[in-house]
């Protein structure tokens, strides 16, 4: 039987130039336009694109895009049309992170779990490296503490695990994607989990980034405060 294409899961996140706020009015709005409508047409391309802003919460990441596609092509094409617009002269990207879906060897699943976004307000993303001792612990040690995890994983139901793998593709080995209700819910699961064994063989889980799920527009609309701004 053929196995379904795999997916390429992809966060891209943006910082503006302050000096882009001296812009005229009129002129920032025609590059937050411009901006907008490449990613407006490509959400109708891909089977996920979405926005999240982290305005005012990280001073290293303004807002970022998750892109969800099984055509690799996809996140290159993508990134070459935003680069055409004019508000990309005045964005930094100061991380991406790139990974893809497969089985996990922990669970009973024999093909990747799709990764589809359920829509809630929050999403956590971080990448995610574990100590090289962990890959040399038998087979048997490894799945009970991933036994213990997934179990405490599964006290918290309001949050929607995405985990993918990084291996060969990135720098880290998985992005790690959770969406939540609120930010305080995945502080309270991540405090939990740092009891567990396989915490004990985490080498690096940061930089954490808390994005807030908005439309595009309206997180171009939070560079320069114009969401904000009351006209009379």
């Amino acid at each position: 039987m053929e196995q379904p294409a795999g997916q390429y899961v992809a966060y891209t996140f943006y910082r503006i130039d302050p000096a882009w706020r001296r812009l005229p009015v009129e002129e920032r709005a025609a590059h937050k336009d411009a901006f907008a409508e490449v990613v407006e047409d490509w959400s109708g391309r891909m089977e996920g694109l979405k926005a999240y802003s982290t305005t005012g919460v990280r001073p290293d990441a303004d807002f970022f895009l998750w892109k969800i596609t099984e055509r690799y092509e996809d996140l290159g094409e993508l990134g070459t049309a935003l680069n055409g617009t004019p508000l990309a002269g005045w964005l930094e990207t100061p991380y991406s992170y790139l990974a893809t879906t497969k089985p996990s060897q922990y669970t009973s699943a024999r093909k990747a779990r799709k990764i589809v976004p359920r829509g809630k307000p929050y999403l956590v993303v971080y990448p995610f490296v574990k100590t090289r001792p962990w890959y040399s612990l038998p087979l048997e040690q490894r799945q009970a503490a991933m036994d213990e995890h997934i179990r405490i994983g599964a006290e918290f139901p309001s949050i929607q695990n995405h985990t993918t793998y990084s291996f060969g593709i990135d720098d880290q080995e998985f992005m790690t994607a959770f969406e939540c209700e609120e930010p305080a819910d995945f502080m309270h699961l991540m405090l939990t989990l740092r009891e567990t064994e396989a915490s004990s063989y985490t080498e690096r889980d940061t930089p954490i980034f808390v994005g807030q799920l908005v439309e595009i527009r309206a997180a171009l609309d939070a560079l320069d405060g114009a969401a904000a701004r009351v006209t009379s």
